[in-house]
């Protein structure tokens, strides 16, 4: 019983903030474990966020204004749509397209962390940069995040896809949307909006990682009075903060995303109202500006800000669980290994 106590109050103690940190105590994690530990982050926080995730989605594709007091499209307000979905799709509406979700989230946080934990102790061992500052945090944070795009797009691309569809099903499921996609719009579909991504991650990200450093120091304890709920909650608390703001600044460029990723898909559409097609990102940004406006740009910001606080907040939260219990065991079985040695001779 004592032993699962000293792991619990470790696994909130043993480290405070992400990132390569030269003065932490214990031993230290290689890219394979942060890869692990951030794989299963992304997959807890994704299976808690994907309702918001949903209705984000069918906001963002709406072409008529999402509003409750002048309403002219489908969906008029966060919990109208909520009731129309369940009572035209059932409950499992809310995670549709959860498995390759849940394949995004899993490799996008593998990949992120990995290289968010790469680079900050390059930034370490090669600069004169402290790898913990919020500054350094912000450019690495930006391009972990920018790798973890370029490999995990398809996936996105197809979780909208699923995310979009309503009834009747245009994809069976998984291979069959992959077999369809390539087949009528050929391979390169699976990249569509991957210019606005990119352009939206590297900011969103680094703000992210730059606001949960600055968050996490702003509300740090001294040392006595750092407790495991405390911890827990400080997680959660910076990480919810961190991910609304940056999902604030950089929000319109996510909108972009979602309707050049389902370009190809107006059939599937047509249920849902009006439709429209885009060259490429200027002629998005350029149509949505005449048709719908400056608030165009920020349809869906409702339930995409509780969905930037659960999954960011619980993202972090979970990160740092699981990298200091991996943490805590690895110390654990070298002290171990250490008492058997002392024994030995």
């Amino acid at each position: 019983m004592n032993g699962v106590v000293k792991v619990l109050t470790s696994v909130c103690s043993c480290g405070d903030m992400v990132g390569f940190d030269p003065g932490a105590q214990g031993a230290a994690l290689c890219p394979e474990e942060a890869a692990l530990a951030g794989s299963a982050a992304g997959m807890v926080t994704r299976a808690i966020i994907s309702p918001f995730d949903v209705l984000k989605i069918r906001f963002q594709l709406q072409i008529e204004r999402v509003s409750s007091r002048r309403p002219e499209g489908k969906y008029r307000g966060l919990f109208q749509a909520s009731r129309c979905i369940y009572s035209e799709e059932g409950l499992s509406a809310f995670w549709k397209g959860h498995v390759p979700a849940q394949l995004l989230s899993i490799c996008f946080g593998a990949v992120q962390f990995a290289s968010f934990e790469f680079l900050t102790e390059a930034v370490h061992k090669s600069t004169l940069y402290d790898s913990q500052t919020a500054g350094v945090h912000f450019v690495c944070g930006g391009l972990a995040a920018c790798s973890a795009t370029v490999v995990c797009q398809p996936l996105d691309t197809l979780r909208t896809r699923f995310a979009a569809q309503g009834e009747t099903k245009v994809y069976r499921n998984l291979r069959h949307a992959v077999s369809t996609m390539c087949r009528s719009e050929g391979p390169l579909t699976f990249y569509r909006g991957l210019c606005p991504t990119l352009l939206a991650v590297f900011p969103y990200a680094g703000l992210q990682f730059f606001f949960y450093n600055v968050f996490k120091k702003l509300f740090s304890s001294p040392p006595k009075e750092t407790g495991n709920s405390g911890g827990h909650l400080r997680s959660l608390v910076s990480g919810s903060g961190a991910g609304m703001i940056s999902k604030t600044i950089t929000y319109p460029f996510d909108l972009f995303k979602k309707r050049l990723q389902v370009g190809g898909f107006e059939a599937a559409r047509a249920q849902f109202g009006q439709v429209r097609t885009y060259r490429g990102l200027l002629d998005c940004m350029v149509q949505i500006a005449k048709e719908e406006g400056v608030r165009g740009f920020y349809k869906g910001l409702s339930p995409s800000l509780v969905k930037a606080a659960l999954s960011t907040g619980f993202t972090f939260f979970w990160y740092e669980v699981f990298l200091n219990a991996m943490r805590d065991l690895k110390e654990r079985r070298r002290t171990n290994g250490l008492t058997k040695d002392l024994e030995g001779r």
